[in-house]
């Protein structure tokens, strides 16, 4: 069995607060993660938000970023949806380790490796006009 949760919110940066509330609403009413994994989740849904909300004001598109939770018995999945433009994963900059001083130099574009760490799965797809990020972890 499971339940869904689906908000639709404007592109822009004000509504991410409502995101992170929803998000723990929806797990917290019947404690679904530990405390731990649910603020990972958070900041996960967080940068995966961002990154759309950033992509609609790179294509100037006004369109509505989709977000959907499933609860299911064994794991919690949120899909975040956006008109952006989409993007190729597979040609994201590959940053250097983190005991590199080289890294330093990296302010940004850290959101897709934050997105892959914190979940225990973490998938990016492309689509016709945007792209959707598929953020799952484990009860």
């Amino acid at each position: 069995m499971s339940e869904d949760f689906e908000i639709e919110i404007p592109p822009t940066f004000e509504h991410l607060a409502m995101v992170r509330s929803v998000l723990s609403s929806a797990l917290e009413a019947e404690p679904v993660l530990k405390e731990e994994r649910l603020q990972d989740l958070r900041l996960a849904v967080s940068e995966a938000t961002t990154n759309a909300i950033e992509a609609h004001n790179r294509n100037g598109t006004q369109a509505a970023v989709g977000i959907r939770i499933t609860v299911a018995d064994t794991k919690v999945t949120v899909r975040v949806t956006d008109q952006g433009g989409g993007f190729d994963p597979s040609k994201l900059k590959k940053h250097p380790p983190v005991t590199d001083p080289e890294r330093l130099e990296y302010e940004r574009g850290l959101g897709v490796t934050l997105m892959r760490r914190l979940t225990d799965g973490c998938t990016i797809t492309p689509t016709k006009n945007g792209t959707t990020v598929t953020l799952v972890v484990h009860r």
